[in-house]
C-alpha cells in the first residue's frame, strides 16, 4: 500500500525554511536508506540529499528532483513557516516514487538518482547541488510542480512548463536628514525612492517581449513626522519570459533607479537578491513525460504545454549543465486559492497520480 499520504501528512506538519530543512531531510533520508538506496546527506554542506540506485547494467542516468523548503508568512502578526507552494507534496511524490520503483525492480538498466533539494524559494538550492557535482554523470533530469486550478485541473497534467526568468532587486537610498522646516538643508530619501518607483513604472521594452517590473516593498521612517528621512529601502520584482529580455530589463531598471537618485542628490546601494533563469526544456525529456502522462491519464488528460510568469530554480541546473536533458511538468490538483497564498490547499488524491507519472517516466528511460 502506498505510503504517500503518510509521508505528506508528516512533512506538511514540519514546514522548514530554505537551508533549514533539518527534520524534513532527516525523515526523507531515513526512508530512502530503509528502502535500500545508497544515500548521501548534507550535500555541499546543505540539507540536500542524493539517493542512488544502480541496476548494474549499462544505460543512461536519470535523475528525479524534488524541492523541500517551505515559505515564511506573517499570520496574525506572527512569522511562521508554511507549505504554501506544495513542496511537501513534491517531496512526498518523489520519495514514494523512489520507494515503489526499488520495491518493484523498475530500474532494469543504467542508474536512477533522486535529488531532494533545499532552498528553492531562495533561488540558490539548485546552484548548491550543481556545484557539488550531483549532475556531472546525469543524462536526463526531470522535475514537476503542482499547478493552480485555473491553469490545470485535477485529472490532467502539463508535459512542459515554461517558467519565466525573475530577479529581486533591493535598493537602499541614502539622503541627508534635516528638519522638515528647512528641507533645503537635507536630501529626502523618500522623494528619491518614490521617484525611482515611478521611473521604473515608466520603462517600456519591446511589445513582443513578455515582462513586468514592479515595486513590492517600500520602507522609510525617520521616526518622527517633521524630519526629512535620510534612508529608504525599496524592493522590485522583475519578470521576463526570456533570459535575454531579463538582461535588458535589469539594465534599464538599474539605470532608472540610479538616475532618479542622482536627480535628488541621493546615492544608492543596489543588490540583486535572487535570480532565476527562464525555462530550458529538452524535447526528448518532454516526450518521455508526455508519454507517461498519456499512459496514466489517457489522451484526455494531456494538457498543452503552458507558459507561466512564475519562476523555478530548477532551471539553474540546466543553465549550469546545458548538456543535461531537462524536463519539467505540471500536475493538476485542483489547487486553490493559489500558490504562495497562506491558505493554499489542493486535492491530496493528485499525489498518487504524480507517483504514477514519475514511475512511467522511469520505466521509459531505465526499464
Amino acid at each position: 500500500m502506498s505510503q504517500i499520504i503518510a509521508h505528506f501528512n508528516y512533512l506538511h506538519q514540519i514546514p522548514e525554511l530554505g537551508f533549514e530543512e533539518f527534520k524534513t531531510s532527516a525523515y526523507i533520508a531515513e526512508a530512502l536508506v530503509s528502502s535500500g538506496f545508497q544515500v548521501t546527506r548534507n550535500v555541499n554542506g546543505t540539507t540536500g540529499i542524493v539517493a542512488e540506485l544502480d541496476s548494474g547494467k549499462p544505460g543512461p542516468v536519470l535523475a528525479l528532483r524534488a524541492d523541500m523548503d517551505a515559505l515564511g508568512h506573517i499570520i496574525d502578526g506572527q512569522f511562521e513557516a508554511r507549505h504554501t507552494c506544495g513542496h511537501d507534496g513534491h517531496s512526498s511524490v518523489v520519495l514514494t516514487t523512489a520507494q515503489e520503483i526499488i520495491a518493484e525492480g523498475g530500474v532494469k538498466k543504467g542508474r536512477l538518482k533522486i535529488l531532494f533539494q533545499p532552498a528553492e524559494e531562495l533561488g540558490t538550492g539548485a546552484i548548491a547541488l550543481t556545484e557539488a557535482g550531483v549532475l556531472d554523470d546525469v543524462d536526463m533530469l526531470l522535475g514537476f510542480h503542482l499547478r493552480p486550478l485555473e491553469e490545470c485541473p485535477m485529472g490532467m497534467a502539463v508535459p512542459a512548463m515554461y517558467y519565466s526568468a525573475s530577479a529581486t532587486v533591493e535598493v537602499d537610498f541614502h539622503g541627508k536628514a534635516a528638519h522638515a522646516a528647512r528641507p533645503q538643508l537635507g536630501v529626502n530619501a523618500l522623494d528619491a525612492a518614490a521617484h525611482a518607483v515611478q521611473a521604473v513604472n515608466g520603462i517600456h521594452l519591446s511589445p513582443s517581449l513578455t515582462w513586468s517590473a514592479k515595486a513590492t516593498r517600500f520602507l522609510c521612517d525617520a521616526g518622527v513626522t517633521n524630519s526629512i528621512p535620510a534612508t529608504a529601502r525599496v524592493c522590485w520584482d522583475l519578470r521576463s519570459a526570456e533570459n535575454e529580455g531579463m538582461d535588458e530589463l535589469k539594465m534599464r531598471v538599474v539605470r532608472a533607479i540610479e538616475s532618479s537618485a542622482a536627480a535628488y542628490g541621493a546615492s544608492v546601494d543596489i543588490r540583486i537578491l535572487k535570480e532565476m533563469p527562464a525555462a530550458i526544456i529538452d524535447d526528448e525529456a518532454t516526450e518521455v513525460i508526455r508519454g507517461a502522462i498519456v499512459e496514466v491519464f489517457g489522451e484526455q488528460g494531456l494538457s498543452a504545454p503552458k507558459s507561466t510568469p512564475g519562476s523555478e530554480d530548477f532551471f539553474h541546473y540546466l543553465r549550469l549543465r546545458p548538456e543535461v536533458k531537462g524536463g519539467f511538468w505540471g500536475l493538476g490538483a485542483n489547487l486553490t486559492p493559489g500558490l504562495h497564498h497562506p491558505e493554499m490547499t489542493f486535492d491530496r488524491e493528485a499525489l498518487g497520480l504524480g507517483v504514477k507519472v514519475f514511475k512511467a517516466c522511469v520505466r521509459r528511460v531505465l526499464g
